[in-house]
């Protein structure tokens, strides 16, 4: 008899680092005063978390963290999103299983009883919209296999794993089992290479893991020529092209490329009134890609979708929604 797949209870599940974020206004020059690459991601440690937040102009607080900015996104299109990840039994720990199941996605993970706290990231909004980010992993270093629910990835038609995972050694360990449980199930892994400092540090362990497990691939232009090698992004393109089933390759302001084989779509960024905050963009421009994926679009609907809700997210403070993104996307996608 053939072998039947376990029911699928969600569309996708995001596995990453529980995060929250606090948001500030800063200028260059406090940016170079404490040593920030503008527009990356830097892992710092809790003196340093500490020191940088004592020095940062007033902040807001919100859950962050790339895959459940994404899973927040696809539940406010409408889809099923799960989410794992770890955070502490404290105050910032509380505030992330809020938000996240507040906004619509299912959250089970326990926290955790001991150890550091719960992950923060401290994000600066430059005034051209950029976003640097110095983040403090805590209890996320201490997400290992055993928090990959084998009944959660096999129940949801995509796993889409964070490449930031890379970096902890217990989380690379979940986040291989989580991509062999999804095989294993008939399911779809997809992979956000995060950040390309991140891929830089593991480029080996990236381009085997992409090789072996990944279905969908989302990276943006830095990070894709980071993980090839190549020298512009046409080459990179046709680098990854013979790599993995589909790549999505987001371009900022230029759009997006999706790619599968020898078909290849040239999206447009959706306009936007008024970029204030480009955090999140990427996370939520997968929410859209990945919610017309399991709803059965095709390629070029998906990258339309992943355009707009990466448009909704820029346009404001913060790297959720604040419109509800199926009435945004109902009122924009032609």
């Amino acid at each position: 008899m053939p072998e039947t797949r376990p029911e699928t209870r969600h569309d996708v599940v995001g596995i990453g680092n529980a995060i929250v974020d606090v948001l500030a206004h800063a200028d260059d020059g406090f940016l170079a005063r404490e040593g920030l690459a503008k527009g990356t991601m830097a892992l710092i440690d809790a003196e340093r978390a500490d020191t940088l937040y004592g020095r940062m102009g007033p902040g807001i607080e919100m859950s962050g963290g790339s895959a459940a900015n994404t899973m927040a996104g696809i539940a406010s299109l409408g889809g099923r999103a799960a989410y794992i990840g770890k955070v502490r039994d404290d105050a910032l720990g509380g505030i992330f299983r809020h938000d996240i199941t507040a906004a619509g996605v299912t959250f089970a993970t326990p926290p955790a009883t001991a150890g550091a706290a719960t992950a923060r990231c401290l994000i600066l909004v430059t005034p051209d919209a950029q976003r640097t980010m110095s983040t403090y992993l805590g209890a996320c270093v201490d997400l290992g296999p055993d928090e990959v629910d084998e009944a959660t990835v096999a129940g949801a038609a995509v796993t889409y794993l964070e490449g930031y995972l890379f970096d902890p050694p217990k989380a690379r360990e979940a986040f291989v089992r989580a991509a062999r449980l999804a095989r294993k199930n008939g399911r779809k892994v997809a992979l956000s290479l995060s950040d390309p400092f991140c891929v830089d540090r593991h480029r080996g362990a990236f381009r085997a893991f992409v090789r072996d497990h990944v279905d969908v691939l989302f990276a943006n232009e830095v990070e894709v020529l980071s993980l090839t090698g190549a020298v512009d992004f046409d080459g990179a393109l046709q680098a990854i092209r013979a790599t993995v089933p589909t790549a999505v390759l987001t371009r900022s302001a230029k759009g997006s490329v999706v790619v599968a084989g020898a078909e290849v779509h040239v999206i447009d960024a959706a306009p936007v009134a008024r970029v204030v905050d480009t955090t999140g963009a990427g996370d939520l421009y997968a929410s859209g890609f990945l919610h017309g994926l399991t709803a059965g679009r095709d390629l070029a609907a998906c990258g339309r979708l992943g355009a707009l809700a990466a448009a909704e997210v820029i346009g404001h403070f913060g790297a959720r929604p604040e419109t509800p993104l199926a009435e945004y996307v109902r009122r924009h996608f032609a």
